[in-house]
């Protein structure tokens, strides 16, 4: 397929409307093969340079000879654009909406973006697969780095390396995995230093009607059990009404008489459709300018979006608290094991280990905990909040972990190394960026994509020096204690900076922001030691 295929006009006279925090620009606008441009010429500071894997709906409106195109970006800014003659107003439509869509993993933008200050595979070294269990094997020689899934046979979401009981043989894995869904038999995800209790995580298992049983399976958490502290729960993020209806199709959970020393907590967190809707929901309520007061705090109640986000803060303290206070092994799940089960894996990190709370330590918990664990980054984030059509498969999952980790900030403002700017290049390049790093579904698809020799990492960009200190909070100061967010309504707040930043002007907290900046660098010159 050639792009130009797609372009059907590739230049016109057209007018960006001014909006909150965005300026009027009149000028030349251009398709390219992922870039809308709009230049009023001269290099001006206003031009607007669009990646149009960011567009998430097209609306069109004629108006004799000309008319107005809308642009509903999945970072949830509108732009709206008027065009000189109405052809060109259709065919340029129909062009966004051409190449916004592309399926291709290998035709996106990240396989042809090439900055000049980066280069590629340079991010291999950043956050290698082996660099968790080397931390492991410093505190404990009870685990091992196994390579049964080297090929992907074993499990497709898997990545090849996995940190495994040491007495476990890797014939014991192959069967367990074949006792689970897709494959993901249980594997560490985190070792609390603190007292040795540990953190698996893994999908539902197979149990069925007859409730069928797995020797080997039983061998394996038994065998982390041990090495874990003795005692387990098994945190499942579904309820026991839904466990009973998924055992009904052939899934289940862990039986009490088969899992020794393992009890079983059915926490629910909504997934899919429901957490999408209200994704969707929040932002309709969020982008209505006419709403009273009373409105407002209806719709925004009604959305049940801060519900969301105060279940999984809840559940990922429960999981901390058993580790921490009471010496538990968690095991973590619910159906696929890809979605909720990472939401709580990962917060549960943050909440007990300062070092997750680090610029690179963040980033190596993304890679292990979403990225190389499995999370659906194509499909869950094919569109944002404006798409009229929306598959199942789409969620915001990760959205919602990036709006936990904004409320611990929030109320532990010194405990993060990284900032509020940090979370929302996440979530705009998780829905659309000129990286590889959240391409694909899995680590087989972004091999066999070739994703990380062809495609430069999110990561190598954040960590130059000038992006830090966008992205660093200014007061941070290391915080060795577990942080315990509250949960209670009056605690959670909106996130004003990602919801509310394209409908109203920037608040004052971005220039007190850049002041902090500017008495830490004026210090660090003034006391250099």
């Amino acid at each position: 397929m050639e792009f130009s295929e797609l372009i059907r006009t590739g230049r016109a006279e057209a007018f960006l409307l001014p909006g909150p925090g965005q300026s009027p620009v009149r000028g030349t606008l251009c398709i390219t093969s992922h870039h809308l441009l709009l230049s009023a010429g001269h290099g001006s500071p206003s031009d607007l340079w669009l990646l149009l894997r960011n567009v998430d709906a097209v609306e069109k409106r004629a108006a004799g000879n000309s008319g107005t195109i809308t642009l509903k970006c999945k970072d949830l800014n509108v732009l709206q654009l008027e065009i000189e003659g109405l052809e060109e107003t259709l065919d340029i439509a129909g062009s966004i909406e051409a190449l916004s869509s592309l399926e291709s993993v290998t035709t996106s933008y990240p396989f042809f973006y090439r900055p000049q200050s980066l280069k590629l595979g340079e991010a291999e070294d950043l956050h290698p697969p082996d660099h968790f269990y080397q931390q492991v094997a410093l505190e404990t020689n009870g685990w091992r780095l196994s390579t049964v899934n080297r090929d992907f046979n074993v499990c497709a979401s898997y990545p090849p390396a996995l940190v495994v009981p040491r007495g476990i043989g890797d014939e014991v894995l192959a069967r367990s995995a074949r006792f689970r869904q897709g494959g993901r038999f249980p594997v560490l995800c985190y070792y609390h230093s603190i007292n040795g209790t540990v953190m698996l995580r893994s999908s539902q298992p197979l149990q069925g009607a007859n409730r069928r049983r797995c020797a080997e399976d039983e061998e394996l958490l038994k065998a982390a059990l041990a090495l874990g502290g003795g005692r387990g729960l098994v945190l499942d993020t579904r309820s026991a009404q839904a466990v009973k209806q998924a055992r009904i199709t052939g899934g289940g959970t862990e039986a009490k008489a088969a899992y020794s020393g393992w009890k079983r907590l059915h926490r629910p967190l909504e997934r899919g459709r429901p957490l999408q809707d209200s994704f969707v929901r929040l932002v309709e309520a969020c982008t209505d300018p006419s709403l009273s007061m009373d409105r407002w705090l209806s719709r925004l109640d009604g959305c049940r979006w801060l519900t969301h986000v105060k279940e999984a803060l809840t559940i990922a303290c429960l999981a901390a608290q058993g580790m921490d206070r009471e010496g538990v092994c968690i095991l973590v799940h619910g159906a696929e094991g890809t979605d909720v089960t990472l939401l709580v894996t990962s917060l549960t990190q943050l909440i007990l280990d300062p070092k997750c709370r680090t610029l690179r330590g963040f980033q190596s918990l993304l890679e292990r905990e979403w990225i190389q664990a499995g999370h659906p980054f194509q499909q869950r984030c094919a569109h944002s909040a404006y798409a009229q059509g929306r598959p199942k498969h789409e969620a915001p999952i990760f959205l919602l972990f990036l709006d936990c980790v904004w409320q611990l900030s929030r109320q532990f403002p010194l405990s993060l190394e990284f900032g509020e700017g940090m979370l929302l290049a996440l979530f705009e390049h998780a829905y659309a960026s000129p990286f590889g790093t959240f391409l694909c579904n899995s680590e087989k698809e972004r091999y066999l994509c070739e994703v990380k020799t062809k495609t430069h990492s999110l990561w190598s960009s954040l960590n130059q020096s000038k992006e830090r200190k966008r992205l660093c909070n200014p007061i941070y100061s290391p915080n060795p204690l577990a942080l315990w967010p509250s949960v209670e309504p009056q605690s959670l707040q909106l996130w004003a900076g990602l919801f509310l930043r394209w409908t109203r002007p920037p608040e004052p907290a971005q220039e007190a922001w850049e002041q902090l900046w500017k008495i830490v660098t004026e210090r660090e010159v003034a006391d250099p030691l």
